[in-house]
């Protein structure tokens, strides 16, 4: 289980991340909701050590990983999918996915696992083609791969339906679903598109400068109010 508790982060003297308190259990996808500037992407990379907190704990299956460096936590089992994808425009594919085996020695280092191409059948098919010549909805789902390939047991996932047509988001959704029901991962998932996280949602976060203002059962989302406010 990831517990982050009392979490606090300051950009000069804007204070960003205001006593963020929450977990995310194994086997469940938690998704977290808000309007753009509300610090959601600042919270996914404190929790990936890209940005430190200024204060608070981030525990990840009993252990606390405030001073571990990014690698040190994706050794942990954690892999992040960051907003924007951010993959390697001239590198193939294939190439793309091996990087995410970089935690990996020996023969595990090398080979990508065959489950990865089963859930995403582009990537087979376009394995040597180079990453900037993919779709947006392709390069979304090579991110996910690459991030599948570490075999992690915490999935961080930033808003990844942005920008991408219907047909791969109905497919993303599909996949974070079967990651979900495998039983032995916690998915945390940031969206601001509210039918995608209904789906999704075995409980729900919504962030309001910088706070969790709500949260819930993901099928309470509806009677919770969650749309309308998010609207505000």
């Amino acid at each position: 289980m990831l517990k982050v508790d009392a979490l606090n982060q300051y950009y000069g003297g804007s204070h960003i991340l205001r006593d963020i308190c929450f977990s995310a259990p194994i086997g469940q996808t938690t998704c977290l909701l808000g309007r753009n500037g509300v610090g959601k992407s600042t919270l996914l990379k404190c929790l990936m050590g890209l940005v430190p907190a200024r204060s608070g704990e981030i525990v990840w299956q009993g252990k606390r990983l405030n001073s571990a460096r990014p690698h040190q936590r994706v050794a942990e089992g954690v892999a992040y999918v960051p907003q924007g994808r951010e993959i390697f425009a001239r590198l193939s594919v294939e190439e793309n996915l091996k990087m995410g085996l970089a935690r990996f020695s020996g023969k595990a280092g090398r080979e990508i696992p065959g489950w990865v191409y089963d859930m995403f059948p582009v990537l087979a098919e376009m394995k040597h083609r180079r990453g900037g010549d993919l779709s947006g909805g392709q390069q979304q789902q090579l991110a996910i791969g690459r991030a599948l390939v570490s075999q992690p047991k915490l999935l961080i996932l930033d808003e990844p339906t942005e920008g991408i047509q219907p047909s791969i988001i109905k497919q993303i959704g599909e996949v974070i679903r079967q990651l979900a029901s495998r039983g032995d991962m916690a998915i945390l998932l940031v969206e601001q598109y509210y039918d995608f996280a209904e789906q999704l949602a075995d409980q729900y976060l919504v962030m309001s400068r910088g706070e969790i203002i709500r949260q819930g059962r993901g099928q309470d989302m509806a009677a919770d109010g969650v749309r309308e406010l998010l609207a505000i």
